[in-house]
């Protein structure tokens, strides 16, 4: 398939890889056409790999995956363009954090997420949130951690989660580690895991980790 990656930091730069490796093409996004970073990883990512604009890669893409920080993410996808993401799954893997005087703080919080946001603002794409509650490297390579960990996927539209489950398959996510939380709505509980997750990182020293869900029978 064409995938739009949007965000040329370390998560978009893993998830384009990855789609890249598994046969996909892939263009990375930014604000400008020739961003070195995107440039860059193009030409080593190999032949399936390009660099372009939010809305050259939301064109291209049959799935565009926002991988911006949760605080741009609007105006990433702005810049993308509403005709270029209706209809289409949009996978939304980012985080509404910002460090300010050293301390973690998220918005929105409790009464809104980024995933919701999103939903209201491009009504004709089909969102899907999930991946955000791991490190990059996990959520293309869940193995790394050891166990029966579990990711999540929440959204309005079920057949964009199905396919959505499809490709975390194709990432290495057993399809009974991929946890349905239902409507976008529950992206606003998966967010607010963040502060949690960096204290674990602080603890452990890596991000190499993730939780694992245990059911009494």
């Amino acid at each position: 398939m064409r995938y739009a990656v949007l965000g040329t930091g370390e998560v978009g730069r893993t998830l384009g890889g990855r789609l890249v490796e598994l046969g996909h093409e892939v263009t990375l996004g930014s604000r400008t056409r020739d961003n070195p970073a995107a440039v860059e990883w193009a030409a080593a990512a190999g032949s399936g790999a390009h660099a372009g604009t939010f809305a050259d890669a939301a064109a291209f893409g049959e799935v565009v995956v926002n991988a911006v920080g949760g605080r741009v993410a609007l105006a990433a996808l702005e810049a993308a363009g509403a005709a270029n993401l209706g209809g289409k799954v949009l996978v939304d893997v980012s985080n509404p954090l910002a460090f300010e005087e050293g301390e973690l703080r998220l918005s929105p919080v409790e009464s809104d997420s980024v995933g919701e946001q999103i939903q209201r603002a491009f009504p004709h794409a089909r969102v899907v949130k999930t991946l955000n509650t791991v490190n990059c490297r996990v959520m293309v390579e869940p193995a790394r951690v050891p166990g029966g960990h579990h990711v999540f996927v929440c959204g309005d539209d079920p057949e964009a989660k199905e396919q959505v489950t499809a490709l975390l398959g194709e990432f290495g996510w057993p399809a009974d580690r991929v946890l349905d939380l239902g409507g976008i709505r529950a992206a606003r509980a998966v967010e607010m895991w963040l502060p949690l997750w960096v204290g674990l990182l602080r603890k452990f020293g890596h991000a190499e980790f993730n939780l694992e869900v245990r059911r009494a029978r």
